[in-house]
């Protein structure tokens, strides 16, 4: 079974927070998204909806804050399976700010 990017209250809660930034970026993760099959993993705050860009922190060789495009998350395929970027059901949704996330694996 296909597992959805966002939940419903997810998606919501990412653009909420797109909606009411004022710049200082201190939104807590909402969702956390992984590469099943080795490196990658996405700890997102907010969501623009208009462009489907997303706000967070982005864990591949180093871990950077930025801006990343969910339409190519949704794209990529994981060698050596071509398994999907997948989000991580049991992260807890609001419970950790961008900064405490550097410290999570």
């Amino acid at each position: 079974m296909k597992q959805k990017m966002f939940t419903k209250e997810q998606y919501e809660k990412l653009v909420a927070n797109y909606k009411a930034q004022d710049g200082s970026k201190t939104f807590k993760a909402v969702v956390k998204l992984f590469n099943p099959s080795g490196l990658g993993t996405w700890y997102l705050s907010e969501l623009n909806p208009d462009t489907n860009e997303a706000f967070g922190l982005c864990c591949l060789q180093d871990k950077e804050y930025g801006y990343v495009s969910i339409d190519e998350i949704k794209a990529q395929r994981c060698p050596p399976f071509g398994l999907p970027i997948e989000r991580d059901k049991f992260f807890k949704s609001n419970h950790y700010d961008l900064v405490e996330c550097k410290e999570l694996r």
